[in-house]
């Protein structure tokens, strides 16, 4: 979902992040807010007048988002559920939790604190905007609290949608949940209806565009393809941590693995192994002990007329928690570190020995078969 990523600052203990697609809302906000919005509300200012109303209104729409998921966040951890952070993009942003809710209570907490934080936001921003009424403050103030109480508002109706991932999908899925006692069945209905909305933001999106709005269409077009990729893709890590959560990674793992030794030229490991096995990554055993590995990506890393001077003992990469796990290991345990680090094998170890090999492709293959069987109909 994410790319490049900047932490800003820690609230609460949670890190707050920025990917950099969000600058481009910012700066297309502030635009919109300087070129549009407040000149056609409050005539007669100054230009740079127009733009410092834009500006601020981008800051309280920036802080109005971190409060938002700040409190799912919050919400989160008091019923015990793992925070990555809060990370900032192109379409809002998203409190990043590691763990599902365990109970369809704990999913309504979660999901509904975000929008009773919004409510309260908008009524801070009226409220100031009433007293600024009464006191005097300068228009161009005032215009820019009606403007936060007002696109808070909004932000309310949009999140309380029916339509997983939005606030109020997630709260129908509480409910469905608790109705059913079935969370897969839950999330398959509401992630349908996400999918369903996306599809409807997108054919509104084309209608804008050629109806001649083609700045509003596009984004309704592009926040309409983002939920439905969500939607779709909330529902396949549901399935995904339900068939591997509680499963030891000895279950997937590959016993007696092709393995390397520490002497043998680049050269010899790219036709020998790699072209042979079409493996991205070889752990590396010397004299019957464990070295640790050796990857693709670190061969690309030399010129290729090095390559037959090069050792792998050269390029070893030594055992570490990054590479390696455990054969009782919870297998989302060991997904979770293949998403974080990249990688596509994992050295499974029993203290220094090597007993296996764990394959990303062999835990979506394990996957693909559950849902096969077990789809309900």
């Amino acid at each position: 979902m994410f790319g490049k990523r900047y932490d800003l600052f820690t609230l609460f203990g949670f890190k707050i992040r920025i990917d950099l697609s969000w600058f481009i809302i910012a700066i297309l906000i502030t635009w919109s807010l300087a070129e549009g919005f407040f000149p056609f509300y409050y005539e007669g200012l100054s230009s740079a007048t127009y733009w410092w109303m834009g500006a601020a209104g981008a800051l309280g729409l920036f802080g109005s988002i971190v409060l938002h998921e700040l409190s799912h966040a919050v919400v989160a951890r008091r019923y015990g559920l793992r925070m990555k952070g809060i990370t900032l993009f192109i379409f809002g942003g998203v409190a990043e939790m590691q763990d599902e809710p365990p109970r369809p209570k704990v999913e309504f907490m979660v999901a509904i604190a975000g929008p009773i934080a919004s409510i309260l936001i908008a009524a801070g921003f009226f409220g100031l905007y009433r007293i600024g009424q009464f006191t005097g403050w300068p228009g161009a103030a005032n215009g820019v609290l009606a403007y936060l109480a007002i696109i808070n508002v909004v932000l309310v109706g949009f999140n309380l949608v029916p339509a997983f991932p939005l606030d109020g999908g997630r709260v129908l899925r509480s409910v469905l949940w608790q109705w059913k006692n079935n969370l897969r069945w839950a999330t398959r209905i509401t992630t349908q209806l996400g999918s369903g909305f996306g599809i409807a933001l997108i054919v509104l999106g084309l209608w804008s565009v050629i109806s001649g709005n083609f700045v509003g269409g596009m984004w309704w077009f592009l926040i309409g393809m983002f939920l439905r990729g969500a939607a779709q893709m909330s529902y396949q890590q549901l399935l995904l941590r339900q068939a591997l959560e509680g499963e030891p990674v000895s279950r997937f793992m590959k016993a007696e693995p092709v393995t390397v030794p520490a002497y043998i030229s680049l050269q010899e490991l790219v036709d020998d192994y790699i072209y042979k096995h079409h493996f991205k990554m070889f752990p590396v055993v010397d004299d019957g002990k464990l070295r640790g590995s050796i990857s693709t990506r670190q061969v690309k890393g030399v010129p290729r007329e090095e390559w037959a001077r090069q050792t792998v003992d050269a390029l070893v990469e030594p055992c570490s928690q990054e590479n390696t796990v455990r054969p009782e290991t919870d297998a989302m345990k060991a997904l979770e570190k293949l998403n974080r680090t990249g990688a596509s094998r994992l050295l499974v170890v029993d203290g220094t020995r090597l007993v296996g090999i764990i394959a990303l492709k062999d835990l979506l293959k394990f996957l693909s078969l559950k849902v096969e069987l077990e789809e309900e109909r």
